[in-house]
């Protein structure tokens, strides 16, 4: 397996590295938050992520990286209070380790976490009439034709797909794929609804506009 560490502790990553080498895994160590979101996370199989990092926490990069992909992805952290690890799993973490941790344990986790992942991984195409999306890869297809879109865009179809002919108002989207310390106006959802509408092209139509609620997508 192919992991990423994004860790500061200088003295744990080469323990980790060592003993995940060691066990024929390959792991690459990032130590700076802002620079972790740099990183390709298609990539890689697993990401080992500390909250306490230089430049941005460890929520702040879990929250990006769930916003375009699903790799698994475990906290590994000194931080143990409850409600940071109920925080963690609301932002789509995987698992929660509280340091010090056994390394057998860690790589345990880690192997379980990737047999399940793998076991399901065929499954990662969503579909909703005209429109099909490939989360593994991130990709989108309308009619078949492949069609690009940004990060924001993406996302927002991700959650609207995933949640099909559910009203979906603006502070959830918000929430979900700008974060909840966004200050600012939840037009800017109806800006990106916009967008999404004509990159689909015909299968813009699907995305409905409920007046005073929100938004829902159907297969038609």
């Amino acid at each position: 397996m192919k992991i990423l560490l994004i860790e500061d502790d200088l003295q744990i990553c080469e323990v980790i590295i060592d003993y995940f080498s060691n066990k024929g895994a390959e792991i690459i160590a990032i130590h700076d938050g802002a620079k972790a979101l740099e990183a390709d996370a298609s990539v890689y199989d697993l990401i080992l992520l500390d909250i306490m990092l230089p430049n941005m926490d460890g929520f702040t990069i879990c929250r990006n990286f769930r916003k375009i992909s699903d790799i698994p992805l475990i906290f590994i952290t000194a931080r143990g209070r409850e409600e940071d690890i109920l925080y963690g799993y609301d932002l789509g973490c995987d698992d929660y380790i509280i340091k010090p941790f056994s390394l057998t344990a860690l790589y345990a986790k880690c192997e379980a976490l990737l047999r399940r992942f793998h076991g399901t991984v065929m499954n990662t195409a969503v579909e909703c009439g005209q429109i099909r999306l490939d989360t593994r890869m991130l990709r989108c297809f309308v009619n078949d034709q492949e069609i690009e879109l940004p990060p924001k865009e993406f996302a927002i179809l991700k959650y609207l797909m995933e949640h099909e002919n559910w009203v979906i108002d603006r502070e959830t989207l918000l929430n979900r794929i700008w974060g909840y310390d966004y200050f600012g106006t939840d037009r800017v959802v109806d800006n990106h609804i916009k967008k999404l509408r004509k990159a689909l092209g015909s299968a813009g139509k699907q995305i409905k506009t409920l007046v005073g609620r929100g938004y829902k997508l159907t297969k038609e």
